[in-house]
């Protein structure tokens, strides 16, 4: 069946949603290739590359859920206009930083402005496309946002070489500055809910306890679970997050309403993203990483390493949002993050005799293919079982929860590869991304239920 073609403002609302989410979901990934040279630069050691990564998905995975009311608040296309005009600001902090803790302060604020972005840019796709349109809509998304979290380490790694590391955070600037005008060219009316507010003491007991929580986690290797800095802060964190929980069941306006996860759908996918992207930033953190400071290769060549998963979703991740909103998307979440967990696994043959073409590459292909087939129907799945009055919520939520599965996963690196990111290290890491994924796929299988569109 033919698909209808979009109207002039649904080409420039995806255009906008699209380049919105790209520069946040690019310097979420882009930073990865540059952490060696960030390192030789600045100074520190892993627990300085984790920190530079974490800061920002802290404030982005605690605000992100607040971004959700303040488009219901404000309006969506205000709140956009504010957290780009953030970023570029943010982004030049980065480039300009002195020293270790000004950067990570700096990367702390950009996931404000980060999270101003991407719940807003999906609310907008939800609100102007509807059934199977939506589902096409949010393939084409995926495509180009997930193309960013790929591709960001390919110019990450040509900036590192070329020209420096300071100048891979201002690669967004072009983007930026695309989708603002795109964002005056649209002239639409912003809209807001009437009767909306924020949860202010949610925010801060989601903040706290997120950012008390990883800070345990991080420098639990450095000072030791019996030190009362990490096990009483750690206790605090879990505590605020628990106290988060409660408010949301009591307060009038929640940030997370607790209702939503009811709806079968949208807690089953919200459970298989919490597995799958924790795998996703295990992976990608591990491997930018260990191609450089274990198999020696410029930061070029690591970026270019999973260049082929990129290909592969530019190519098919609009056909395959397209078949899952025919078909349903129980299938794809199921085979999908199991062909990545083959892939995972296929990096056991890295070995101290290095071979990209013959350890790596077959790795990164599968990957890809499961990529491809995961991650837009996941989202589909998500947010198509909310009606879309409430999708700029759900959108937040099901960002919120893929942030901080990816901050938690980067948070227990030490733990997981051992304290060292060496080639033990790295095996261990293939083997956990491999279980997560597949528990992804499980959870999928077992919980998600299809509903096909004409």
């Amino acid at each position: 069946m033919p698909t209808a073609k979009m109207t002039r403002d649904q080409r420039m609302v995806l255009g906008i949603a699209i380049l919105a989410s790209f520069v946040s979901f690019l310097d979420g990934t882009v930073v990865t290739v540059a952490l060696p040279a960030i390192q030789d630069d600045l100074g520190g050691g892993l627990t300085t590359q984790q920190w530079v990564v974490d800061a920002y998905l802290v404030t982005l995975g605690a605000l992100i859920l607040v971004a959700g009311s303040l488009s219901d608040v404000l309006g969506r296309l205000l709140v956009l206009r504010v957290g780009l005009i953030g970023f570029g600001i943010t982004s030049l902090a980065i480039a300009a930083a002195p020293t270790p803790e000004f950067l990570i302060a700096a990367r702390a604020l950009q996931g404000i402005a980060g999270a101003l972005l991407v719940p807003s840019s999906l609310a907008l796709i939800t609100a102007n496309f509807r059934d199977a349109a939506q589902s096409r809509a949010i393939g084409i998304w995926t495509a180009a946002t997930t193309s960013a979290m790929i591709a960001g380490p390919v110019l990450g790694g040509v900036f590192v070489d070329l020209l420096s590391w300071r100048l891979v955070f201002l690669i967004n600037v072009v983007p930026l500055a695309v989708t603002l005008w795109l964002l005056v060219r649209l002239g639409h009316p912003d809209e807001r809910r009437a009767g909306a507010s924020v949860d202010v003491w949610g925010a801060v007991l989601c903040a706290v306890g997120l950012g008390a929580t990883v800070f345990a986690l991080i420098e639990q290797p450095t000072f030791g679970w019996g030190s009362p800095l990490i096990w009483g802060t750690l206790v605090f964190g879990v505590a605020c997050l628990a106290g988060f929980l409660v408010r949301q069941r009591v307060a009038r306006a929640p940030m997370m309403p607790l209702g939503l996860f009811r709806v079968r759908n949208f807690w089953t996918g919200n459970v298989a993203t919490a597995f799958i992207y924790a795998a996703l930033s295990l992976n990608g953190f591990v491997l930018g990483v260990y191609l450089q400071q274990g198999a020696g290769l410029p930061a070029t060549l690591a970026g270019l390493a999973t260049l082929p998963s990129t290909v592969l979703m530019i190519l098919f991740s609009s056909r395959v949002g397209t078949l899952a909103g025919r078909w349903g998307p129980r299938l794809f979440m199921t085979v999908g993050p199991l062909l990545m967990a083959g892939g995972a696994l296929l990096l056991l043959t890295v070995s101290a005799d290095f071979s990209y073409w013959w350890q790596v590459l077959p790795s990164v292909l599968l990957f890809g293919m499961g990529l491809t087939l995961t991650v837009s129907p996941l989202t589909s799945a998500v947010l198509g079982s909310i009606d879309s009055a409430r999708s700029g919520i759900a959108s937040a939520v099901n960002n919120a929860v893929a942030r901080v599965a990816g901050l938690l996963a980067i948070a227990m690196l030490a733990a997981v590869v051992g304290g060292s990111l060496d080639l033990d290290g790295f095996h261990r890491a293939a083997i956990v991304t491999a279980v997560l994924l597949a528990t992804g796929g499980v959870v999928s299988y077992a919980g998600i239920r299809n509903t096909r569109h004409a």
